[in-house]
């Protein structure tokens, strides 16, 4: 369970600005389309996970609710033989009452560590959910900044081209690669507001990671897991 649940928010802690950066060297979306594609994958796996622990622990709840059951008959058969005089058979019946105590006290136990293995599932499997619509929403705005700057080497292989006509002394192809130019700027403008948002954004999830180690860690000296 400990290195199941270390996987996931192993996941969970990885680099964003890395990879957000790498993505923006390559110009593609390729590196975090491969990040959501294992998100996707592990969400499954961890679902799968919770859905076993849950059945675990209701089969543990049905079992020592069977056990409870023959415990209280086995405690009146003691009594019932005791009053007959019948020892031997009360010595039987107190011997395999003491064995059902014994399986429910396991079953107790059992089930106390499988409900904190659900809980902790459970809380992994949220924040997992949390960081995977978070990565996507980072994947739609590098999208649309990676759509800009292919736009803006258009704009700029545009005014290249009719900076070599200027030379010419035509005031009407100038008057366009002005305009161009300042479309240029009005988009390199958008983009730094983009990157500075998402550059915020991306701030807080990391500081949040970290927020949560801090916690984990305080948790493993308090002996709290």
């Amino acid at each position: 369970m400990a290195s199941l649940v270390q996987k996931f928010r192993t996941l969970i802690s990885a680099n964003l600005h890395f990879l957000v950066d790498k993505a923006l060297q390559s110009q593609s979306l390729a590196v975090l389309d491969e990040y959501i594609r294992k998100m996707t994958l592990q969400m499954l796996e961890l679902h799968a996970s919770i859905a076993t622990v849950h059945g675990n622990i209701q089969t543990v709840q049905r079992r020592y609710g069977e056990l409870k059951e023959a415990a209280e008959k086995l405690n009146a058969a003691v009594d019932a033989f005791l009053v007959k005089n019948k020892d031997a058979q009360a010595l039987a019946a107190q011997s395999r009452l003491n064995a059902t105590r014994e399986l429910m006290d396991t079953y107790r136990r059992e089930y106390q560590r499988l409900s904190a293995g659900y809980e902790t599932l459970d809380d992994v499997y949220v924040k997992l959910e949390a960081r995977f619509l978070m990565v996507k929403q980072e994947r739609e705005e590098l999208e649309h900044l990676l759509s800009l700057a292919k736009s803006r080497e258009k704009l700029s292989k545009t005014i290249r081209s009719l900076d070599d006509l200027t030379g010419e002394g035509d005031a009407d192809v100038a008057r366009v690669a002005e305009g161009i130019r300042q479309r240029l700027d009005e988009a390199e403008a958008h983009n730094e507001i983009l990157l500075g948002s998402l550059d915020n954004q991306l701030e807080d999830a990391l500081s949040s990671v970290e927020i949560e180690s801090q916690l984990e860690a305080r948790r493993q000296r308090l002996g709290l897991e």
